[in-house]
């Protein structure tokens, strides 16, 4: 047999096992719609019966199925009907992302793109003017936008088939929020051949739980604004309260822009005191005249927790100083929008100053708890010098004990007494030696002292 037949034996192998299993899924399905018709149809004494045997068809398709490989699940999916393939879906979708990289795009569309397995993350919402105020429209399908005039579509999470029906509507190229950050550093501001001004931006998202930078893509076409990310950030939802309570906040989708990099910036300096806060309560522990070594961990973890926050809203800063850098030298703005943008680089400025002193402070922070660990680590170090000098001379007696000279000199004292005497000797010469220890160091310390009064 040839070595290509060879290789072609195992795929052929795989395949037929993969048919065989979806004959049995198959069979497993129609007998659960079987039950399912017969508890329709039925009277209500027996409807318990028959929920059980069809939750024990259900339960064996599932145990099946958590047995097959990714590659067979995916097969099955993708040739099975669209009523059967949701019900095997409904088994698999936990945790499975290999299953989806495995189908094809029509089928992974079917599955998880509106009523099926939308995102729960996912909202496409549209704003437009109304009496100078923004009106806020949740947008589900594209008839929802056929009446109105958005000055500003906002995306979150977008699946394939909402970016598809989106660009056919605005003739707008959306990118995928899942790729944002594949996209080179040189090529997240630039102007395409149709006259869109597209911007990458990374947004701040500080909570609780952890920072992080999230990217935002954001998109001028013909002053309507387009922005696409995969999650909800604080930033947006001020920017949409304030367009909707404040008459004449925003006139068009640049308006918006600016706005949105303004309340990040707002927001960054709302982070920052958050981290003055933190490093103030750290500081009065670290400055304390004794700290534990279970204290300097905690410590050095809320030191460590700042000044990530504090690089992350650096980062968010600067990022936001490059975008309105490149708006301002391409002549995107009018004069009032000019006017705004150097108001927010100005207060991004005032915010590299702070940044860089947290930097500084943090630094001093953690240069003093390392301190007082070695503190810690010099008194244990020192305790047990002490130890050893006092057990050194205890330790040359037990020695002298054991030899057969002990014996020799203590011959015709009975063993008691004389091993008794020793054991005496030997707290006796620790005392002495612990007490002569402490003596030299308190009149070592008082020498100290009487010198640097001296000074003073």
């Amino acid at each position: 047999m040839s070595e290509e037949n060879r290789l072609q034996v195992p795929e052929m192998l795989h395949k037929r096992l993969a048919e065989v299993h979806l004959t049995e899924v198959r069979s497993l399905l129609s007998l659960q719609k079987l039950v399912e018709d017969l508890v329709r149809e039925q009277d209500m004494p027996n409807q318990d019966e028959d929920g059980e045997l069809q939750q024990q068809y259900r339960v064996e398709l599932r145990q099946k199925l958590k047995r097959m490989p990714a590659q067979e699940v995916a097969y099955i999916l993708e040739s099975l009907e669209p009523n059967e393939r949701l019900v095997v879906w409904d088994e698999v979708k936990e945790g499975a992302d290999p299953i989806l990289a495995l189908l094809s795009d029509d089928v992974l569309e079917e599955l998880i793109d509106d009523s099926h397995y939308r995102n729960e993350k996912t909202a496409v919402t549209a704003f437009e003017l109304q009496d100078g105020r923004l009106r806020q429209i949740s947008v589900t399908c594209p008839e929802d936008l056929n009446n109105i005039k958005p000055i500003w579509v906002d995306l979150i999470a977008p699946t394939k088939k909402i970016r598809a029906w989106m660009s056919k509507l605005f003739d707008v190229d959306l990118p995928d929020p899942g790729n944002l950050t594949d996209i080179e550093a040189s090529a997240r501001f630039y102007v395409d051949e149709e006259g869109h001004t597209h911007l990458h931006s990374d947004f701040l998202l500080d909570t609780r739980e952890d920072s992080r930078n999230v990217p935002v893509a954001l998109i001028l076409q013909n002053d309507v604004l387009f922005t696409v990310r995969s999650e909800e950030l604080p930033v947006f939802r001020l920017q949409r309260a304030r367009a909707r309570t404040r008459p004449g906040y925003v006139s068009n989708g640049t308006d918006v822009l600016l706005d949105l990099y303004a309340a990040d910036v707002e927001y960054s300096a709302n982070a920052l005191e958050d981290v003055y806060g933190e490093l103030d309560r750290v500081g009065r522990q670290v400055l304390r005249s004794h700290i534990t070594d279970q204290e300097a961990s905690k410590i050095l973890t809320a030191i460590s927790e700042a000044e990530d926050l504090n690089g992350r809203t650096r980062r968010s800063v600067l990022d936001t100083r490059r975008a309105l850098s490149f708006l301002l030298h391409g002549k995107f703005l009018s004069k009032t929008q000019t006017n705004d943008v150097r108001e927010i680089l100005r207060d991004i400025e005032s915010l590299d100053g702070h940044t860089a002193f947290l930097f500084n402070k943090i630094n001093f922070l953690m240069d003093a708890t390392d301190s007082a660990i070695n503190i810690n680590q010099n008194k244990d170090i020192k305790r047990l010098t002490v130890l050893s000098v006092i057990f050194m001379p205890i330790n040359v007696l037990a020695g002298m004990g054991g030899m057969s000279e002990f014996s020799m000199m203590t011959e015709g004292i009975p063993w008691p007494i004389a091993y008794s005497a020793m054991v005496v000797a030997m707290v006796g010469i620790g005392t002495l030696t612990y007490f002569g220890l402490r003596f030299f160091e308190r009149r070592r310390a008082h020498s100290s002292h009487l010198a640097n009064r001296r000074t003073d």
